[in-house]
């Protein structure tokens, strides 16, 4: 087993475990990818103010995010598949973000169910919700959540029609997998993601399989996926939702500040700025460059968290330097994810606390809360 030290390596390690279209398609963009690429560049042109001779004893990371106490600010993202990238996967990761102290978001498109993640966890995580026509469906999702005690609905809108993914298109990309020739030979490849996939019923879509109306198996699931999601989505639907859910609301998808002050007056708890890693509108500004737009227009109405790009505990203290309350990691704890399993998640959240906590205390600081500008270089950011 190689040394870890970093996320790189965790993805190196991920690359050559796990099957081509399950790795390419956590670890790619839309379109040229530019979006996707900026996502994590932008990250590396902010630079930090060192400071030397302060006192570093007794320094904590813990915040809180829309009002639960969390170990860092830091939460586990929603991600489609993440079950593919390791057998069971969804459940592993929430093992890994219970055990941290941090919230873990289950995606509506898991392959894990609801009421697996709250047979194997004893503490709330939080749960992601997609529109679709069938509101029925989506009253019924938001009751099983409300059922597991989930503590919060992230709400994704930037999902109402799908970016051109053009290595998912290549791979036919589909889970369970398409046994094509180039397929079986890639996977005869990773025995370890086979072993793990034969040892589990969770190969399908735990969701939606057997929930929504007319979708008994995965042969029916990709004909009701392409018609279902909602192109007439409105800020009423937004308020329909909170609403029907009555808990903490967060808007995932926020890349404007007009979007943002809209959010507001939804009635929403938080916002995610979040251009979905770059799988949507190529072209679009990166997460972290428009952050600071949005959290000038919106101020302290609302929370406001970030994803995209990060890949370190330095790249999380850039966001809350220029006003982030919290972030999100989706390829970082995935690449953890199909590199070690659980064990590759916890070593994916001990990196990045550790660069945080390091980071911080060289710019002088102790507290993750006193965290702001004064941390980077002007004109870096």
């Amino acid at each position: 087993m190689p040394v870890i030290t970093n996320i790189e390596d965790l993805r190196v390690l991920a690359q050559k475990r796990v099957p081509r279209m399950f790795y390419d398609y956590a670890d790619s963009g839309s379109w040229t990818e530019s979006t996707y690429r900026a996502n994590s560049e932008d990250f590396a042109r902010m630079k930090f103010r060192q400071r030397v001779a302060v006192n570093m004893e007794n320094r904590t990371l813990k915040t809180t995010m829309v009002g639960q106490e969390v170990h860092m600010p830091v939460a586990i993202a929603p991600t489609g598949l993440t079950g593919m990238q390791h057998a069971d996967g969804e459940i592993l990761a929430a093992r890994a973000a219970e055990k941290f102290g941090i919230p873990f978001t289950l995606s509506t498109m898991s392959i894990c169910s609801i009421e697996d993640i709250a047979a194997h966890t004893s503490k709330p995580f939080w749960f992601q919700l997609y529109v679709m026509k069938d509101r029925p469906f989506i009253e019924r999702l938001i009751e099983r959540a409300k059922a597991a005690k989930c503590s919060a609905l992230v709400l994704t809108l930037d999902l109402q029609i799908l970016g051109q993914r053009h290595k998912d298109l290549k791979n036919g990309l589909s889970a369970p997998p398409k046994l094509t020739i180039p397929n079986i030979l890639n996977m005869m490849g990773k025995p370890r993601w086979c072993m793990g996939m034969l040892g589990t019923r969770r190969r399908s879509f735990g969701n939606i399989v057997g929930h929504a109306s007319d979708v008994s198996d995965m042969s029916s699931l990709s004909a009701w996926t392409s018609q279902q999601f909602d192109l007439a989505l409105s800020w009423k639907d937004v308020e329909w939702i909170k609403k029907c859910w009555g808990g903490k609301l967060i808007i995932k998808g926020i890349m404007d500040a007009e979007d943002a002050r809209l959010a507001v007056a939804s009635g929403a708890d938080a916002i995610i700025v979040s251009n979905h890693g770059g799988r949507q509108l190529d072209g679009a500004l990166s997460s972290i460059a428009a952050l600071p737009s949005i959290v000038e227009a919106v101020g302290d109405q609302i929370e406001v968290h970030m994803d995209g790009g990060i890949r370190s505990g330095q790249d999380v203290i850039k966001a809350l330097a220029l006003g982030a309350k919290g972030t999100y990691i989706g390829r970082s704890f995935l690449y953890g994810l199909g590199a070690m399993g659980e064990e590759g998640v916890s070593k994916c959240l001990e990196i990045i606390e550790r660069e945080l906590d390091l980071t911080m205390a060289f710019c002088g600081l102790t507290d993750v809360k006193k965290v702001d500008r004064k941390i980077l270089i002007p004109g870096t950011y």
